[in-house]
């Protein structure tokens, strides 16, 4: 990956046939798509580059190697308020976040919005879960007389949910409910000693018509070209030097890269 960001600036004498903006999951696919499919393609991002491995500083460190021990400052409590409303305010991402004085926004109603300006955005900062639609939740308003009718249905997406599964690498297991339909699954991830007797209990207790599974998870369980299988350090969020779990840094990016016709364009 020492070739990451050859193309730094955007070359005035090219011309792009695409632009894509910001670089987060949906930009990321984006560029990869368009690249593959022979556009030439200028990525625009708002913050400064970051990148794979090179990048996830504290990814490495042990617990003791933090100067606060993981937690937050009063002066970072008192200039990120909204962060500080969950999981994300912790010492080891907090300079993945965008100023909240500099960029503030109006709240009418509580609205926690976590915002990262730098390359990958929240690709690197995401929950991870990978669920796909049924054909219940597209055929929901035309029944229930509601809103709008969506314009396709479960089998027009299944195609594409199958290309991103075997991209991305979800790892779960196949349960055969048409609420929540199966995919293109690596090996699930083991339930714990108490997950399995709760499992045991559900099934046995309502007569097969309530489940508790493994989470369908975008986290290998096998190896994919050029990243490792997920470790269990559950530090996800610190960017993951195995190339674990799906970010745009770990897969779409190198693939827009191995195509050349990729240029990107950080503003910082």
């Amino acid at each position: 990956m020492s070739d990451f960001y050859i193309n730094i600036k955007a070359d005035k004498s090219i011309t792009y046939d695409a632009i894509v903006v910001g670089s987060g999951i949906s930009g990321g696919w984006a560029a990869k798509e368009l690249t593959e499919k022979g556009l030439n393609v200028l990525m625009i991002e708002r913050g400064p580059k970051h990148e794979h491995i090179k990048d996830y500083k504290t990814a490495s460190l042990d617990p003791w190697e933090f100067e606060h021990r993981g937690r937050t400052t009063n002066k970072e409590r008192e200039d990120f308020p909204v962060i500080h409303r969950g999981w994300a305010a912790s010492e080891t991402v907090m300079d993945s976040w965008a100023n909240e004085k500099d960029a503030p926004y109006t709240e009418i109603k509580p609205f926690t919005w976590w915002r990262s300006y730098r390359m990958g955005g929240r690709s690197l900062l995401w929950g991870r879960q990978s669920y796909r639609w049924s054909e219940m939740d597209f055929e929901a308003n035309a029944k229930d007389g509601i809103a709008v009718d969506w314009p396709l249905r479960y089998k027009d997406i299944a195609p594409w949910y199958d290309h991103v599964e075997k991209f991305i690498g979800v790892s779960g297991s196949k349960q055969g409910l048409p609420q929540l339909p199966d995919g293109q699954f690596q090996p699930a991830m083991d339930l714990n000693i108490v997950e399995k007797e709760i499992a045991k209990k559900f099934k046995s207790h309502y007569n097969g018509n309530r489940h508790l599974f493994i989470g369908r998870v975008a986290n290998l369980t096998s190896d994919l070209p050029n990243r490792g299988k997920c470790q269990y350090r559950a530090r996800c969020w610190e960017g993951c030097p195995y190339g674990g779990y799906f970010s745009t840094q770990s897969s779409t990016l190198p693939a827009a890269m191995a195509t050349a016709n990729y240029t990107l364009s950080p503003t910082l």
